[in-house]
């Protein structure tokens, strides 16, 4: 059987997925530790030259991204669809916050 993750909430567990265990099966849950990193933590990477120009050659082979006209319009109306929206509610995010 496969470990699935879940989240506490209001006292129950929430399953994050369908989990494909068999009715009546026992469990064991535990709390994940709060601070589970993804990746290197930045303690970790190693900083020897040789490590800092093999990342380097890495970044440098990168191919930049390019938008088609299309993608440029829509990343912009994007943009401004959030400014609009951030500006008609910023008054929002500090009701309540002073007496």
């Amino acid at each position: 059987m496969n470990a699935i993750k879940a989240t506490w909430k209001n006292g129950q567990i929430v399953p994050d997925q369908q989990a494909e265990w068999p009715e009546g099966c026992r469990l064991l849950i535990e709390p994940l530790p709060v601070d589970e990193t993804v990746g290197l933590r930045a303690e970790d990477w190693p900083e020897v030259p040789e490590a800092v120009a093999e990342w380097l050659g890495w970044y440098d082979s990168l191919e930049p991204l390019e938008f088609t006209p299309e993608e440029v319009a829509d990343i912009a109306a994007w943009r401004q669809k959030t400014k609009d929206y951030t500006i008609a509610n910023r008054d929002k995010d500090v009701e309540g916050l002073f007496p």
